[in-house]
């Protein structure tokens, strides 16, 4: 892969020189010297790149739209010996890819891998840059968790992909079921999230998932995306790789895109005051990344170009070229005149004030800007497992502020108040909750109050539960309960093992027919909720709380609870060594008999709040 039949011709095209006096140093030997042999290297692995990029990704677009056909383009990911840039692979795909797997996936821990972050966010500034509308992702991966994935867990990686520009999903895996008899089917080894219609949640609470990641889906691919800083990573260098700890040092409150060196030669002027991609996005600073201090000097013209015309650059000084084509007196020449503009400052004396500033919150709050004609969508998402307060300042004045919750599709109007050019929002998140920020409608008030209510418990339902179970899944038709527990606890084998939808049902009285919202405690996996033979809808992550679309019977109310868990428990079951006939099939042995069981069902305590 590093050689063909003309690579000479192609890197004296490229480069200027011959190889033919440098092959030496492709066996190990020193041409000259250490350093000058060193970039030959660098050289010739960036020719290499460049084929990959033209002759690889970019002949593969070109015969696809001869086909009316487009291309998505995913590349890095991680531990791969791969010399072309990200960025050049993806600029003339039709839709930029990337990767983004569930924590303890790849790398272990209870974290997304950093490097995803970097991945997503490099596509996204493809998409920026180049003016492409769509950032995709190979989604919430995983591997070693089979089957144990739902919509409560996958969120929070949804929502980082989110945070890092993506606005389209790919969901690994949904792997073709031919055989509805048999599931949870097949799979693609050991990888998931084995997204297929074979789930036990795929009807259960399928929809209500989808919903929200289509609403907020179309909501980030609305208009361009604001940014304020560009972030040149240098050349011959992958971001995954200088993202595998941590993503680069922004100041809090603004957006960055990525920028290679192809990039920013091709598709980055200064007009009227900013830094302006070929999309027409712009930002208010360049900032250099310490692998700047090589670079090459196509980029130092450039960039002194940029300098002259009134951009503004933070970072690093190159020092020199990594390649052979260039001259080091001429390079310094340039360096030294670039680096004597009043142009050069440092990151924190960036132009504009911070797109958002988020104060008094418990947890990490992330965010994405979108503008569109009219309005200004701001996409806040709370990085915890706890709820938290926050007061979040806009850069915007005029307009008043909307919640759009694309959990619920639900909107709502909030106080704001407007001081010092900005907007100053009171938000409260829930665990794990993110949602929209949306001005568009024109306001001369400065302030404005909305009222807000607390909630508290008017009763709790208690007593005997009547508990009917999906058929044909190893569970006897129906049993009583008089307490809310986990499946697991049962002792008949067929309830401690099932997996798929169990039906709650009981009877309550209210004395008042009053009633705000069902809180349901706590939930393994995915509830619907039926009263008095109306569907409520269907809760699917912390707080399990849905609210009544109707007032309570004064009297007696009937509900009924559809909790849906996982396959783990049901294949473990099947694992059994007294176990004559499986309800079960998949591809693999995925579980032992003494794999741990997930805890499933209603576990409550199941209450109705009202408004305080």
């Amino acid at each position: 892969m590093n050689w063909t039949k003309n690579f000479p011709q192609d890197f004296q095209q490229k480069r200027g020189y011959s190889i033919t006096p440098w092959m030496p140093v492709l066996a190990g030997r020193v041409v000259k010297s250490v350093d000058a042999s060193e970039k030959f290297l660098w050289d010739f692995r960036k020719t290499i790149g460049e084929m990959i990029s033209e002759n690889h990704y970019d002949v593969i677009g070109e015969e696809l739209h001869k086909r009316g056909m487009k291309r998505y383009t995913e590349s890095h990911e991680d531990k791969r010996i791969y010399l072309a840039d990200g960025m050049d692979v993806k600029r003339n795909s039709d839709i930029p890819m990337s990767a983004m797997w569930t924590p303890g996936s790849l790398a272990g821990g209870s974290e997304e891998e950093v490097r995803s972050q970097g991945d997503i966010r490099e596509s996204a500034s493809v998409a920026n840059i180049y003016g492409k509308p769509i950032v995709a992702a190979e989604s919430m991966t995983s591997v070693g968790k089979p089957f144990q994935e739902h919509p409560e867990k996958l969120k929070r990686t949804a929502d980082l992909e989110f945070a890092s520009g993506l606005n389209r999903f790919v969901i690994h895996t949904s792997v073709h079921q031919p055989l509805t008899d048999k599931k949870p089917g097949f799979s693609l080894g050991p990888f998931g999230q084995y997204f297929t219609r074979q789930e036990t949640w795929a009807e259960a609470g399928g929809k209500a998932w989808m919903d929200y990641l289509g609403r907020s889906s179309y909501m980030l691919q609305q208009g361009k995306n604001v940014a304020d800083i560009l972030y040149y990573y240098g050349e011959n260098t992958n971001i995954t790789w200088l993202t595998r700890e941590k993503l680069p040092d922004i100041p809090a409150g603004y957006e960055f895109d990525f920028v290679n060196s192809s990039a920013l030669i091709n598709a980055i002027e200064f007009k009227n005051g900013k830094l302006t991609a070929k999309s027409g996005n712009t930002y208010s600073l360049l900032v250099l990344d310490e692998t700047a201090k090589n670079m090459t000097l196509p980029v130092l013209k450039k960039l002194q170009k940029l300098v002259k015309a009134g951009a503004k650059v933070a970072g690093t000084k190159p020092e020199q070229s990594p390649s052979l084509t260039d001259n080091q007196a001429e390079f310094q020449t340039i360096a030294n005149d670039i680096w004597k503009s009043a142009n050069i400052t440092t990151i924190d004396k960036i132009s504009v004030k911070p797109d958002v500033i988020v104060s008094n919150s418990t947890n990490k709050i992330l965010y994405r800007h979108r503008q569109s004609i009219g309005q200004e969508i701001y996409w806040l998402d709370n990085r915890g497992d706890n709820p938290s307060d926050a007061e979040v300042s806009f850069r915007i004045a005029g307009k008043a502020p909307e919640i759009w919750n694309a959990q619920t599709g639900e909107t709502k109007k909030v106080s704001y108040q407007i001081k010092d050019g900005r907007t100053i929002v009171p938000l409260k998140f829930e665990s794990w909750e993110a949602y929209f920020v949306v001005f568009r409608d024109v306001t001369t008030k400065k302030s404005v109050t909305i009222a807000t209510f607390g909630e508290k418990e008017l009763q709790k339902i208690e007593g005997d539960w009547e508990v009917s179970f999906q058929e044909n899944a190893g569970a006897p038709a129906s049993a009583t309960f008089n307490e809310l527990k986990s499946w697991t606890e049962n002792a008949d084998s067929g309830i401690k093992y099932f997996s798929g939808t169990a039906t709650y049902k009981t009877t309550f009285k209210s004395g008042s027919g009053l009633g705000l919202a069902i809180d349901l405690g706590d939930v393994k996996n995915i509830a619907e909720v039926i009263v008095n033979g109306r569907s409520q809808g269907t809760v699917w992550k912390k707080p399990f709380k849905i609210y009544l679309k109707e007032a309570l019977n004064t009297g007696e109310n009937t509900i009924e609870i559809k909790v849906t868990n996982g396959w783990p428990n049901r294949l473990i079951g099947d694992a059994q060594s007294d176990v004559k006939a499986k309800t079960t099939f998949t591809t693999m042995p995925f579980y032992k008999a003494d794999s741990p069981l997930l805890p499933s069902g209603l576990l409550g305590p199941v209450r109705i709040l009202v408004r305080e």
